[in-house]
């Protein structure tokens, strides 16, 4: 729709309360062309465009932009235009980048459609003659244009959002009324008015469909006068194809949000009150809860969480320089890790082959806001792809996948084992009336993964590992399991814990003698059938004590010893426990003393003075394998 107005004045001041509308939505006073089309808008939500008429060649030509043209919009910035973009043009002298010879319509730009003008025919302090421009454009369309250009404005906001397109009229001689009355103009009696609308389809809605969807019943009469409400144009009942009523709708112009009958049964139910639906709690199947799984992943979690350590959810995005930081070997199998397509982050493209990596991160954040005495512990999924990898084509989406394409999927997923780590840092035990506190020890990582091992029902073994990064050398600790199980036989290394290394600490800015654990939640929870919990029988039984020092070759690890005396001492063995340990000129250089506490009880009877000693000569010829004899 375009109007014309003639011999407006251009220094007639906008009226008060126009000025105040603006004012108050944040608008900026110009001039009255200008204020009275941001005013219509603000008052009927259709965008408004005044131009100097006196500026205008030709016919008004609405088209695609050309590759290569440029346009001057009324923020003077100069955009070079897409050829998506729909203009407003006319048959002026083309700009920079345009290709129309002059004269010829549409050759030049006066604006982008629904977006903003173009400065070539701004409304100015001299402009009397204005052509009052209002349309309707395609929503998709114009927020297109926007977001490529990065410019989003009042209309183009409005039309984003959906205009009444049967509003243009109106709003157009709204606008020539407030300029013939404040401005002083005369209004052309000719208009121009092309309307290429269809008009909207009308949707089948069958009469019972509210009630069946809602669960109230509603007759047929309130349905059909509720649509009226908001402006529907309902035709009478006729009969459907299944033999209910059927209802022919067609929604007002100023709701395009209706376009089916789901969208008419919700205003049926909106107006006639949400409260007269009634409130029916539905019964939810039975379910089997939690798997033996998932059950001792939550123990293991409520068991750390109850020891003092507190749990972390981190990203599982890390960067590549991170395997760097940790110091990992060039051939080792934490650097191979999935590199994402579409990263969060260009910095952190990799998916975590090791929860270490993102939980350093954490303890890190936490360091710079103060917090120095940390014990923190995270449970989640690694990545660990092989070398080379199978793939998987993209299934369709027209069908649902073949059992052979989901196969090939399932097969392409790389492994994702389940992993538990932990960071301490600072202070073990805090300074207080006690005394002083003590710093947190590699022995305090390796206790963090006995107690997951032990809610696990595994006993781990412990032996030093001189060659792991990221910790140091001499006090790290491989732990492994000591049965065999479903996971894997005796020996499988189930994970690490002792002290960071020093370049790692001072690469990451840590407290000195920083620890940490990592293990496979997965091999232990297996070796322990799931975590299900299991109790032993009290014995009504005495208990036998025997104390053994034993003296070995300081290189010999003390789990070695204990695992041979366990082997040794049979199954009247309760427990096992390394209570000293000792170096110094009575054991001579190069040795050391370890004092073991065995405890034997029998399951069914008290055992006797020689039962008991049997079983301690047992375990004392089984540790001579190891190269211990008996301390004297």
């Amino acid at each position: 729709m375009a109007r014309v107005v003639r011999g407006v004045d251009p220094t007639a001041p906008s009226p008060s309360f126009v000025r105040r509308r603006l004012t108050q939505a944040g608008m900026r006073p110009i001039s009255l062309s200008v204020d009275v089309t941001n005013y219509v808008m603000l008052a009927l939500g259709q965008p408004l465009h005044a131009y100097d008429l006196a500026l205008l060649a030709g016919p008004v030509v609405v088209r695609r932009a050309r590759v290569g043209e440029r346009l001057r919009t009324l923020d003077d910035v100069e955009r070079t235009l897409d050829p998506e973009d729909l203009l407003i043009t006319d048959s002026g002298p083309a700009g920079a980048g345009g290709t129309s010879p002059v004269g010829e319509p549409g050759s030049r730009i006066i604006g982008m459609a629904g977006v903003m003008g173009g400065a070539a025919l701004e409304v100015s302090g001299s402009t009397r003659d204005v052509l009052v421009e209002a349309a309707h454009f395609d929503a998709v369309s114009v927020g297109r244009t926007a977001r490529r250009h990065r410019l989003a404005s009042e209309a183009s906001r409005r039309f984003e959002r959906g205009v009444d397109p049967a509003l243009a009229p109106s709003a157009a001689e709204m606008a020539v009324r407030l300029l013939v009355e404040h401005g002083g103009g005369t209004a052309d009696p000719a208009w121009t008015d092309v309307d290429a609308r269809t008009l909207p389809a009308a949707i089948s809605l069958q009469a019972d469909l509210p009630t069946r969807l809602v669960g109230v019943r509603y007759t047929t009469e309130e349905v059909m006068t509720t649509l009226e409400q908001i402006g529907c144009t309902v035709r009478a009942p006729g009969p459907g194809t299944d033999g209910n009523e059927t209802l022919a709708v067609v929604p007002p112009s100023w709701r395009p949000d209706l376009t089916g009958p789901a969208d008419l049964v919700e205003e049926v139910a909106r107006l006639r009150g949400y409260d007269q639906i009634p409130e029916r709690v539905p019964t939810p199947p039975p379910g089997g809860g939690l798997t033996p799984a998932q059950r001792a992943v939550r123990r293991v979690r409520e068991h750390l969480a109850s020891r003092g350590l507190v749990e972390v959810l981190s990203y599982p995005f890390v960067a590549p320089s991170a395997h760097d930081v940790l110091g990992l070997p060039g051939d080792d199998a934490r650097r191979l890790a999935l590199r994402l397509r579409n990263p969060l982050s260009d910095e952190q493209p990799e998916l975590r082959t090791n929860l270490l990596t993102p939980l350093l991160d954490t303890v890190v954040r936490n360091l710079g806001r103060g917090e120095g005495d940390l014990q923190v512990f995270e449970v989640g999924l690694v990545v660990r792809p092989s070398v080379e990898p199978p793939t998987a084509g993209v299934p369709g989406v027209d069908a649902r996948p073949s059992q052979a394409e989901l196969a090939a999927l399932e097969l392409a997923v790389p492994h994702q084992p389940r992993r538990l780590a932990a960071v301490l840092s600072g202070q073990a035990e805090p300074a207080g009336w006690q005394g002083p506190g003590r710093p947190v020890g590699w022995d305090d990582a390796v206790d963090v993964a006995r107690q997951v091992a032990s809610v696990a029902g595994v006993v781990l073994g412990v032996a030093a590992d001189d060659a792991y990064m990221p910790w140091h050398p001499g006090r790290c600790a491989a732990l492994t399991l000591t049965v065999d199980g479903p996971s894997g036989p005796a020996g499988t290394l189930v994970g690490h814990a002792g002290e960071l290394h020093p370049r790692v600490v001072s690469a990451l800015g840590l407290p000195a003698r920083t620890c940490a654990g990592e293990v496979d939640l997965d091999v232990l929870l297996g070796a322990g059938g799931s975590g299900a919990a299991r109790t032993e029988g009290l014995s009504r039984h005495p208990v036998a004590k025997e104390d053994l020092a034993l003296v070995v070759a300081a290189e010999v690890p003390a789990a070695a010893v204990e695992a041979a005396l366990v082997v040794g001492a049979g199954e009247d063995l309760e427990s096992i426990r390394l209570f000293d340990v000792y170096t110094g000129l009575q054991v001579g250089e190069g040795r050391k003393s370890l004092a073991y506490a065995l405890r034997f009880r029998g399951a069914d009877r008290t055992l006797t003075a020689e039962e008991v000693a049997r079983a301690r000569q047992g375990a004392l010829r089984a540790a001579q394998a190891v190269g211990a004899t008996l301390r004297t």
